[in-house]
């Protein structure tokens, strides 16, 4: 098992948190659910956590605040995706430019956070991540995904969320 996340990346994910809560609409993440029980903001911070983690344990050499963003803002699409109509039918392939696209419309965004955003479903979709923390986004994502779908939401967020 992965030990806990270091109090230094702890609070860098929490400050990150409160600042997108403040210059986007990051919030309202909270009103769309991803899986199951599982609120889209809260899917996105325990990626962000997860990816944090990953770099942690195997001593990545990273950019921490643009990991912890990307990862946070991988999924900022804004929808309800469980409805089956328009843009929402090809969810999978289609998400990752919408949330770039909502992500660019309020912030200014870096390159390694823009190819956090825009690949983090390969292979789903087809062209591969670029640059080290868009593979672990990529890698935490699934982890993330397959845990809520099988257990419901990830218990050791609680109060960062």
């Amino acid at each position: 098992m992965l030990r806990k996340l270091s109090e230094e990346r702890r609070r860098m994910l929490r400050k990150m948190i409160k600042r997108l809560d403040k210059r986007s609409r990051f919030a309202q993440c909270a009103g769309f659910t991803q899986h199951r029980t599982t609120t889209t903001r809260a899917h996105c911070v325990a990626v962000a956590y997860m990816s944090c983690r990953i770099a942690e344990v195997l001593g990545i050499s990273v950019d921490w605040d643009s990991l912890i963003r990307g990862a946070l803002l991988h999924d900022y699409y804004l929808y309800d995706w469980h409805i089956s109509k328009g843009r929402q039918r090809w969810h999978g392939f289609r998400h990752p430019g919408i949330a770039l696209r909502n992500a660019e419309s309020e912030l200014s965004l870096s390159r390694r956070e823009r190819n956090m955003i825009l690949r983090h479903m390969f292979p789903l979709t087809p062209v591969p991540p670029t640059c080290r923390e868009a593979w672990i986004v990529c890698l935490a994502d699934k982890i993330c995904a397959l845990r809520e779908i099988a257990f419901g939401p990830a218990p050791i967020l609680a109060g960062e969320n």
